[in-house]
């Protein structure tokens, strides 16, 4: 990943990944998390926007408390295996798609997420109708979808890597075993042309006898 990108994510309005609560997330064996964050900070400003003023008729005081919680408890992390998303505040709703089910990203930004630094990354998957996962309001975008796309890159290259050696090593042991057949098949044509034919042999005992 370009150190632009590394410097994006890092920006005003992430959130450590030491800073999340992630006890809902199982990583498999050799899983490591490349990117976690809320949504950014700013992504609730429309909320409070319109929530404070009405909070004086106790209308805005939901609309607050809900864009409060909901920043609160929605986490999105990218792997090196995949990427995962959760929300909800009494009940959890946590996503998974593995990089080799993604057929396509793409981000996507208003005119406040675009001032602010935030927009949204949707993920869709082969065989999939739209937008099977959506990293809502999330710092730099642009940098998490190149990270996501890097990583999906890796895990390509390193499966075509994987197979090459797999394709070789066959190879390689079909011709073992040619050589060996080659080997044994001239073995026995050696074999052959040494030993005495019958006529020869019978040949020999008559010779053998008359003397």
């Amino acid at each position: 990943m370009s150190d632009t990108a590394l410097q994006d994510i890092s920006g005003d309005g992430s959130t450590d990944s030491s800073d999340l609560d992630l006890d809902w997330l199982t990583l498999e064996d050799g899983e490591s998390i490349q990117w976690s964050s809320t949504p950014h900070k700013y992504s609730v400003l429309p909320a409070f926007i319109i929530g404070i003023p009405l909070s004086l008729v106790l209308i805005g005081i939901p609309i607050v408390a809900a864009s409060y919680l909901q920043y609160t408890n929605t986490n999105y992390v990218v792997t090196n295996r995949g990427l995962y998303s959760k929300r909800g505040v009494l009940s959890r709703d946590v996503q998974q798609i593995g990089f080799d089910k993604v057929q396509n990203i793409s981000y996507s930004q208003s005119a406040l997420g675009s001032y602010f630094g935030y927009g949204s990354v949707d993920v869709s998957t082969a065989g999939g109708s739209g937008i099977e996962l959506q990293f809502r309001s999330i710092p730099a975008p642009a940098a998490v979808q190149e990270l996501i796309a890097r990583e999906i890159d890796s895990r390509q290259q390193t499966e075509s890597d994987s197979t090459k050696e797999d394709v070789l090593d066959s190879i390689l042991a079909e011709l073992r075993v040619i050589r060996q057949a080659v080997a044994d098949d001239q073995s026995g044509s050696q074999a052959d042309s040494t030993a005495p034919s019958t006529d020869e042999a019978i040949h020999t005992d008559t010779s053998n006898t008359d003397e």
